[in-house]
C-alpha cells in the first residue's frame, strides 16, 4: 500500500503555526491531519481538526472514531485495545466514558470535514485517534479506515478564571466579571465568589448573576458578574472567584478591590502675608498619589503629606506675590487613574478680609484675630490687656498715641496706638478701615 504525505501550513491568529499533515493511501483515499501531538487540559475541550477525500465511487453517509492507546501501531478498529468513542449514526456502542462528549464541527459530510471537539477532558482521553469512513460502494454497505491518527495529550488545569473590574468613584457600585476558561459547550461549569476583608467574612450588599453565550453551536462562553457597594470601607478587600468542572476539578483568581482617587470638599488654600498654603485631602485605593502642578513655576516650597486608613492630606506651602492670578490645582491619582480639582484661595484674617469695627467704651469689643497685618499685632477685648506700647509697621517703629497709614491687599487702613491711663489699661489699639 503506498502512503503519499503532504505537508501544510496554518497560521493562527495567535501567530502560531499549525502543522498539518496530507496523508494518501489507496486511491484518492487522504485525510489531513495535525502534524505531532495536539495538547489540551484537562477539563476543558480539545478540538480535533480533520478533512479528507475518497474515491468518487464511494459515498460517504458518516463517520466513526476510535481511540486507542498510544503505543498502539495497528488499526484501532482491529485491536482490542481501540475504543469507539464517537458514532454519527448512532451512540448504541460508543463507550460510556465518552458518551456525549464527543460532537462533529460541521454536519454535513459532503463538506468533507471530519473535525470533532471533546468536551469535559480527562486525563485518561491521552492518545491516539483513529478516523473510519463509513457509507456505501456499488449499492453495499462499505467503509474505510486510514491508518493515519491523530495524538491528544491531556495536561493538568493550568489555565485560570478572568476576572474583569470596573471600579467606579465612590458612592457607585463595582462590577466584576468572571468568565471561566475553555469555551467548551460541555458540563457547565460552577461559578462561585469569594470575599474576605479582615475581620470580615463577607462583602454586604452584593449581587450575583450567571450568564452563559453561545458563540457558535460549539462554543460557550461561560461568566458570572458579581456587584457590590463601591464605597471606600470595601476597597482592600480581596475577592476570588472559583471555577469548578466536573470531577470537582476548579481553579481561580484573585484581586483586590480598587477605588478611584476622590478629592474631598475639606481641600482648601489660604493666603496670609504672600504665603500661601494648600491642603488637598484625597480618598481612594490603593492610597492616591498627589502631585501639585504649581509647583513647576517655583523653586522654593516644602510639601508635607500623612496618610490614615485610605485618606491622604497632602500640604504644599510656598510665596506667591500675586495670588489672584495664581491656580491652585491639585491632581491625585492611583495606577492609571486620576482627578484634578482647582481649589479655593482665601485670604486669611491677618490680611484683612473682615471689616474691622472700633468701639470707645467700657463694653467689651472683639476685634479681628489680627489687625495689623505687617505688624503682628493683635487686637483682644477692650478691657483686656491689648498690644504692645510700640507698634512696627514695615520695619518702623511707631510711639504710641502716633498714627500710621498702611496699604494691606489694597484696602487702607489707619492703625492707632492710645494710651488710656484712667482706665488702668496700658494700652489699646484700633482698627478704622477708610
Amino acid at each position: 500500500m503506498l502512503v503519499l504525505i503532504w505537508m501544510s501550513l496554518v497560521f493562527c491568529a495567535k501567530g502560531t503555526v499549525v502543522v498539518k499533515i496530507k496523508h494518501c493511501q489507496t486511491g484518492s483515499y487522504c485525510i489531513t491531519l495535525p502534524e505531532g501531538e495536539i495538547t489540551a487540559e484537562n477539563r476543558l475541550c480539545v478540538v480535533l481538526p480533520c478533512s479528507f477525500t475518497n474515491d468518487a465511487v464511494f459515498n460517504v453517509t458518516g463517520f466513526i472514531w476510535y481511540k486507542c492507546d498510544s503505543s498502539t501501531k495497528q488499526r484501532c478498529d482491529m485491536s482490542a485495545a481501540g475504543k469507539l468513542i464517537f458514532n454519527s449514526s448512532s451512540n448504541e456502542n460508543v463507550q460510556p466514558e465518552f458518551r456525549g462528549r464527543v460532537s462533529l464541527l460541521e454536519t454535513n459530510v459532503t463538506k468533507k470535514n471530519c473535525s470533532i471537539i471533546i468536551n469535559d477532558l480527562r486525563k485518561s482521553d491521552s492518545g491516539s485517534y483513529e478516523l473510519r469512513l463509513v457509507g456505501n460502494k456499488d449499492g453495499k454497505t462499505d467503509g474505510f479506515t486510514f491508518i493515519s491518527k491523530a495524538t491528544i495529550t491531556i495536561t493538568d488545569l493550568s489555565q485560570t478564571p478572568t476576572v474583569v473590574i470596573h471600579p467606579l468613584t465612590e458612592g457607585q457600585h463595582i462590577t466584576l466579571t468572571c468568565t471561566a476558561p475553555g469555551l467548551c459547550s460541555g458540563s457547565v461549569p460552577n461559578i462561585t465568589w469569594m470575599w474576605r476583608k479582615q475581620g470580615e467574612s463577607h462583602i454586604t450588599g452584593n449581587s450575583i448573576g450567571l450568564r452563559t453565550e453561545n458563540l457558535t453551536a460549539i462554543r460557550q462562553r461561560h461568566s458570572s458578574t458579581l456587584t457590590f457597594d463601591g464605597s471606600v470601607t470595601q476597597s482592600g478587600t480581596k475577592v476570588t472567584c472559583k471555577v469548578t468542572f466536573t470531577g470537582n476539578i476548579n481553579t481561580e483568581e484573585s484581586l483586590s478591590v480598587a477605588i478611584f482617587p476622590k478629592i474631598l470638599k475639606s481641600s482648601a488654600c489660604v493666603i496670609q502675608s504672600e504665603i500661601l498654603t494648600c491642603v488637598c485631602v484625597s480618598e481612594g485605593f490603593p492610597i492616591p498619589t498627589i502631585t501639585w502642578p504649581l509647583v513647576k513655576d517655583h523653586n522654593k516650597y516644602s510639601v508635607t503629606s500623612t496618610v490614615s486608613n485610605h485618606t491622604v492630606h497632602n500640604t504644599i506651602t510656598l510665596t506667591v506675590k500675586h495670588h489672584t492670578s495664581t491656580v491652585a490645582e491639585c491632581v491625585s491619582s492611583n495606577g492609571n487613574v486620576y482627578v484634578k480639582q482647582n481649589l479655593t484661595i482665601t485670604t486669611s484674617g491677618s490680611d484683612v478680609e473682615t471689616d474691622v469695627v472700633a468701639h470707645h467704651g467700657p463694653s467689651p469689643v472683639i476685634f479681628c484675630d489680627h489687625c495689623c497685618c505687617i505688624s503682628h499685632c493683635k487686637c483682644h477685648l477692650h478691657n483686656l490687656l491689648l498690644v504692645p506700647l510700640e507698634l512696627k509697621t514695615k520695619g518702623e517703629t511707631r510711639s504710641r498715641g502716633q498714627t500710621s497709614q498702611i496699604t494691606a491687599g489694597n484696602r487702607r487702613f489707619i492703625i492707632v496706638c492710645e494710651r488710656r491711663q484712667a482706665s488702668g489699661i496700658t494700652s489699646f489699639m484700633e482698627c478704622v478701615k477708610i
